[in-house]
């Protein structure tokens, strides 16, 4: 296999912005088959499936690690969620619950209206995570959350994808937003 470098890269401007914006968590399973376009783009998801969204703002982060082994001539991309949820329920009990025995697909909304999908091949597991009340009066009252994945590309991007709906740009995936009370 060619591993050929195919084009150079100039500084961007300084217009980006860190964190995230939204999630969306999907069921293990139920995206089926990705078309991926020229730049590895996800440009079709083929199934129906309901998109759970998450709104973030404040604490959230997406990180991808690359590991290479020249000796064992593999590369993967370890991708971490890291996300901070507040306010405590009864509903969001059950759901984190339900998030912490599945390994869902997520997608992941940046501040810079990029969508992409975590665990698009094998899913995302949550490793780790609190329930808190928090000791002070000013401290949080909430989830914190991480998840893991371990895929053979890094997250791809969602072609077509709008902050109102990251799935728009696809071609004939069904998908259903479903929103919080």
């Amino acid at each position: 296999m060619a591993c050929l470098i195919t084009q150079g890269r100039k500084q961007p401007c300084k217009k980006e912005a860190g964190g995230l914006h939204q999630l969306y968590f999907i069921d293990y399973g139920l995206i089926g088959d990705a078309t991926l376009g020229s730049d590895d783009e996800v440009t079709d998801l083929s199934g129906t499936f309901s998109a759970y969204k998450y709104e973030m703002k404040g604490n959230g982060s997406f990180e991808q690690t690359i590991t290479s082994s020249r000796e064992n001539g593999t590369t993967f991309f370890e991708q971490k969620l890291t996300v901070t949820l507040t306010g405590l329920t009864k509903e969001d009990h059950k759901e984190i619950k339900l998030l912490s025995y599945g390994r869902p697909h997520v997608v992941v909304v940046d501040n810079n209206e990029n969508a992409f999908i975590g665990g698009l091949k094998h899913g995302m597991d949550v490793v780790s995570g609190t329930v808190v009340t928090g000791t002070a009066f000013g401290d949080l009252s909430g989830y914190t959350l991480e998840l893991t994945g371990m895929e053979k590309l890094p997250a791809n991007f969602i072609d077509g994808a709008t902050i109102a709906n990251p799935f728009a740009g696809l071609d004939s995936a069904t998908a259903t937003i479903v929103s919080g009370t």
